[in-house]
């Protein structure tokens, strides 16, 4: 079973300029079709990233106050699997890396979740909300400075 994070952006950012946020180096960008990229970085960063754009979005997950609901008319989403083999706190701090660039240089309200089930933050209107602090953001060493919020 791989473990697999999800960070959603709201709105309609085409792929491939959120690729570019995610990888600032050409050679690492996902490519594809214009609505999927794909990129495998198992050796390099511990995680394979698919980029995909939608309609009609819809997350149902787990906060810190019970179940939460978003429905964003159009999105793009980033899927990290992670490689359960690899060393996880290394690759949480990749991972963690890449999402801090997407949000840097965009504004888009965002949701970061584990494995579609549990809410990390929640972006909205410029301001970040952590869920799960005690239980996932102290857990891995660096993460609560990699996202500050």
């Amino acid at each position: 079973m791989a473990l697999e994070y999800r960070l959603t952006l709201a709105g309609e950012t085409p792929v491939d300029q959120v690729a570019g946020r995610a990888f600032p180096e050409p050679s690492e960008r996902p490519t594809g079709t214009a609505r999927r990229l794909f990129a495998e970085h198992k050796e390099k960063y511990g995680f394979n990233v698919t980029i995909v754009a939608g309609k009609d979005g819809y997350l149902g997950l787990e906060t810190d106050d019970g179940p939460w609901e978003w429905e964003p008319e159009s999105c793009v989403r980033v899927g990290f699997r992670l490689d359960k083999f690899a060393d996880i706190p290394w690759v949480v701090t990749n991972m963690l890396t890449v999402v801090r660039r997407v949000l840097d240089t965009g504004a888009e309200d965002a949701t970061f979740d584990f494995n579609g089930d549990i809410l990390l933050f929640a972006r909205r209107k410029g301001e970040l909300t952590k869920h799960r602090r005690d239980r996932w953001w102290e857990h891995y060493a660096g993460a609560d400075q990699l996202i500050p919020g």
